[in-house]
């Protein structure tokens, strides 16, 4: 079997909430659509658009936002670049004036009613979330196009391999744990050396640091916006933000205008446990409702678990001492490698394998990356994530409305405390006394995702959906 070259910048995708699956894949599924029709002659030649949703990204597309993302991506904005602030005016817009400005140049009628079909009932074969672009040309021709959205905000067109994108011969090619541990105990490298090896198949050094630095940007202004920012939730199911009440008990009355001031305050608050259990939480919630309100947030390994790996690095920068560009960039390949690791022996899409395929996941690659970020060895690393995913063993996805809300937001707390807890268990450890090896727990996260009921898969079919029914799922 070929080997998948993932990147750190696979894993790590800038976009926006509330999924990666049922926002950022589908958004960028239309920039692709987009693209197909210049390549076949020009957005002019368009008479219209029809876009179909099926399964999953049918029956909680609404919650998730998925049918505002793919308007987004045929008017030709990036997830990247938007302004956040003008998604609901220009969704809006397009819904009252019956017209869309395709790829941000050609206006074409567009009725949301009839030309955003969501197909509750039908599931494509290849995955549960796929979508098909119906494209109708001025001259009578017609074409459509396939795409799947696998999780993370990776995209495959159907009839094509690793969703387009070119294979690179990397120098460590890892597929598995045991892989990865070969290569570490083969060169003597810590796990985020072999990583920055690997990303240099694709560019230089400073770019990828750079850009690592970037993804943290990001996280870090998530994080802070979601702490400084109250109100109620969007969607209808009247949640109240929590983050920024929380933050200010913690905070009490220390005076700052930016977050390096912030972190400062927050470490001048104590060190007691209950004290940074409380931040740990803090952090966590409020990524994730910044993510819920369509803000702008790091797959970390998606949006539904966004919250995680960030809360985990922003105590370890708090109350470790770990604030250096080096630690952090340190930190994210490590946890990218565990990521990519996951998704090549399981999967990251909640659609396949319900939410240990997403803050199983995430709490996997942040017990990892803190192990080794703590002086831990390599193996001592990958039996963190082994105790961190063995423990989300079975966790459902099962979204109350659809909405990537409750239980999601505080299942990110709990992913975060569970990764540094899983983090101190292998670090007090010793992994050749292990009974359960990481690749031995991805194998049996596989078996039970292809177990697991589809009702809770991210359908809003089962579990708390379902005993706590709002009606927003198909409204």
């Amino acid at each position: 079997m070929p080997h998948e070259s993932i990147s750190v910048f696979d894993m790590f995708k800038i976009g926006v909430g509330p999924s990666s699956s049922h926002t950022l894949g589908p958004w960028r599924a239309a920039q692709r659509c987009l693209q197909t029709i210049e390549e076949k002659g020009s957005l002019a030649a368009v008479a219209s658009i029809t876009v179909l949703l099926y399964g999953s990204l049918a029956k909680t597309g609404k919650g998730h936002g998925t049918d505002v993302a793919v308007l987004m991506g045929l008017c030709g904005e990036d997830p990247v670049t938007i302004d956040v602030n003008a998604i609901t005016p220009k969704t809006n817009q397009i819904i009252a004036s019956k017209s869309l400005l395709l790829g941000g140049k050609q206006l074409i009628d567009f009725d949301y009613a009839t030309q955003v079909q969501f197909l509750f009932h039908e599931t494509l074969p290849f995955h549960p979330n796929g979508l098909s672009f119906l494209v109708s040309l001025k001259n009578g021709e017609q074409w459509s196009e396939t795409f799947y959205s696998i999780g993370g905000g990776f995209v495959v067109k159907e009839g094509e391999n690793n969703g387009g994108k070119k294979q690179v011969d990397l120098p460590f090619p890892i597929d598995t744990a045991d892989d990865l541990l070969h290569w570490c105990m083969k060169t003597g490298m810590a796990i985020h050396e072999i990583v920055m090896e690997n990303e240099l198949s694709w560019r230089g050094e400073e770019a990828t640091k750079k850009g690592v630095l970037a993804i943290w940007q990001t996280m870090k202004d998530c994080t802070y916006r979601g702490c400084h920012t109250q109100g109620e939730l969007p969607g209808g199911l009247q949640v109240r933000r929590r983050a920024f009440d929380l933050n200010k008990k913690l905070i009490q009355n220390a005076e700052y205008t930016d977050h390096a001031g912030w972190i400062a305050a927050i470490k001048n608050g104590g060190n007691s446990f209950p004290y940074i259990l409380d931040w740990v939480s803090c952090f966590a919630l409020a990524v994730n409702e910044e993510n819920a309100s369509f803000g702008r947030v790091v797959t970390a390994p998606t949006n539904g678990a966004a919250g995680v790996i960030p809360a985990v690095l922003q105590y370890y920068i708090a109350f470790c001492d770990g604030a250096t560009e080096d630690t952090i960039i340190r930190f994210l390949l490590t946890a990218a490698e565990i990521g990519s690791i996951f998704k090549k022996g399981a999967t990251i899409s909640a659609a396949m394998g319900g939410c240990q395929a997403e803050i199983g996941v995430s709490s996997a690659m942040a017990a990892a990356a803190l192990t080794e970020s703590f002086g831990g060895t390599q193996k001592q690393a990958l039996m963190a994530a082994e105790i961190a995913m063995e423990h989300h063993l079975g966790l459902t996805c099962d979204p109350i409305g659809g909405l990537v809300q409750i239980p999601c937001i505080e299942r990110n707390t709990m992913g975060a405390i569970k990764a540094i807890t899983a983090s101190q268990l292998a670090l007090q450890s010793t992994p050749d006394f292990a009974v359960v090896s990481l690749d031995k727990v991805i194998a049996t996260m596989w078996s039970t995702a292809l177990d697991m009921n589809t009702k809770y898969k991210e359908t809003a079919d089962g579990g708390l959906a379902v005993q706590v029914p709002v009606g927003l799922s198909e409204c």
